[in-house]
């Protein structure tokens, strides 16, 4: 399931507290994104054909629930990007991150050390 640009900015209002209804979703969303309200409804119905949220009724209102978690969904989105941008190789996707000079000192320094704490799991994990 691939999420547009738009259909992120609800996801990330639902993830921050569900269920919500259309309305609430919308009082969550930026202040910069002035979608009408039936635009919202209508990215909602995607959303739930693609099977990332769930709906159900409270008599007339619908209430969304997310089915997919926002890790799951940013696994998916890395996993993509990976296999368009370099070719399904994570090792360059890294390199690339730890090299790249909008990064500050602390944001590379945070890249290096989650690196390291993870092989240090793996490294645990093989005992």
């Amino acid at each position: 399931m691939k999420l547009s640009g738009a259909e992120w900015q609800i996801m990330n209002a639902l993830w921050r507290k569900h269920p919500a209804t259309a309305r609430q979703i919308a009082g969550r969303l930026p202040d910069e994104i002035n979608w009408a309200y039936t635009t919202i409804k209508t990215m909602l119905a995607r959303l739930v054909d693609k099977k990332a949220l769930g709906e159900s009724k409270q008599g007339n209102t619908s209430v969304y629930t997310p089915l997919i978690s926002r890790q799951k969904a940013r696994q998916r989105a890395l996993r993509q990007l990976m296999d368009q941008a370099f070719d399904g190789a994570f090792g360059p996707l890294m390199h690339f991150l730890v090299e790249e000079h909008s990064l500050n000192d602390q944001q590379r320094q945070e890249i290096i050390e989650a690196l390291n704490r993870n092989i240090s799991d793996c490294k645990e994990q093989d005992i």
